[in-house]
């Protein structure tokens, strides 16, 4: 099963590839980067199928059994353009071209070297023979990266600056996944990607595991009212228990809510695509309960009576978190 799918996957590659980008990359004059646009390629058909998926199953389930009524659309709207920024390959596409320099300065030494990284034969010979094995074990390797980066997030004050903007939507539907500040996104992804090539992550399992994360996250964010059940609920992030991160004083808390307070990790479900983090480490809460989104200090004035703004669209959102970050918002 993991053959065909991966035989189908490269021949839409293929088809793609030479029906439309290929042609495309010739025509404005970029010939020699006819390489790195085939993998581009690959990057774009899991976008296209993702929303796909989407329009086809996730909205679906939302308008069978929303949480709240949609009452934003423009929210919702700026939301549906930050998941074609990044689902369709323009925000990866561009982390390539600004940081594949770095990656190429920090692991080729290391490579040639002779240093090929920790591998999982390395402790445990043979795992890597059956693909699906292999891949499980650099879901459950690459999760936990995650929930520590997750938890980072919301612990130190200047990359919650950052990490705030993800929290500040009050209307949440699948689309608001990707609603993140560019910059937080960059240092996520650089940790993710150099743990990848660190262990030995070969090209084609990583898109996989990037593609099934990115679709759990979108259920996981969608209006929905559902629950996985008492087991389920235990192996697998859902809506419910994700939207508990996302509650107002349930989920996590941000240090600029209490000025003078010093900076402390709190909150509840961090975990990403595992709940399995959160039960070890003492940050799960899987009471069943659906609040309002958002974050205090969107609904609670300050001394002086004001609310804090995030931002309407996707540049004012963006400006707000530099300045947040300087701490001049």
């Amino acid at each position: 099963m993991l053959d065909w799918f991966t035989d189908e996957f490269a021949a839409m590659q293929g088809w793609l590839f030479e029906q439309v980008v290929e042609p495309l990359v010739f025509h404005i004059g970029l010939g020699g980067w006819v390489e790195d646009a085939f993998d581009a390629t690959g990057w774009l058909l899991v976008g296209l199928i993702q929303i796909a998926i989407l329009l086809a199953i996730i909205g679906p389930l939302q308008r069978w059994r929303p949480v709240d009524p949609v009452t934003d659309s423009a929210a919702v709207r700026t939301d549906i353009l930050y998941t074609l920024l990044h689902r369709l390959g323009l925000f990866p596409l561009a982390m390539f071209f600004a940081l594949q320099p770095f990656f190429d300065g920090l692991v080729g030494p290391l490579r040639t070297a002779g240093w090929s990284g920790w591998q999982l034969d390395a402790i445990w010979p043979g795992v890597t023979d059956l693909p699906w094995v292999s891949f499980l074990l650099y879901l459950v390797v690459l999760d936990f990266i995650d929930y520590w980066v997750h938890r980072g997030q919301h612990g130190f004050q200047w990359w919650w600056s950052l990490h705030a903007l993800h929290h500040s939507q009050r209307q949440m539907t699948m689309w608001s996944d990707n609603r993140n500040h560019l910059l937080d996104d960059a240092l996520r992804d650089c940790i993710i990607v150099l743990v990848a090539q660190l262990i030995g992550v070969a090209p084609g399992q990583f898109i996989a595991l990037v593609a099934i994360t990115q679709l759990s996250e979108s259920l996981q964010h969608a209006n929905l009212r559902l629950s996985f059940g008492y087991i389920g609920e235990r192996l697998w992030v859902s809506p419910r228990f994700h939207r508990l991160h996302h509650s107002v004083g349930v989920g996590h808390e941000s240090p600029s809510e209490r000025p003078g307070a010093p900076v402390r990790l709190g909150g509840h479900n961090f975990g990403v695509l595992l709940p399995w983090w959160d039960v070890l480490f003492g940050t799960a809460n899987f009471e069943n309960r659906y609040d309002p989104t958002g974050i205090r200090d969107q609904v609670e004035p300050d001394a002086s009576g004001r609310l804090r703004d995030y931002g309407r669209g996707f540049w004012a959102q963006q400006w707000l978190g530099l300045m947040r970050l300087a701490g001049r918002a």
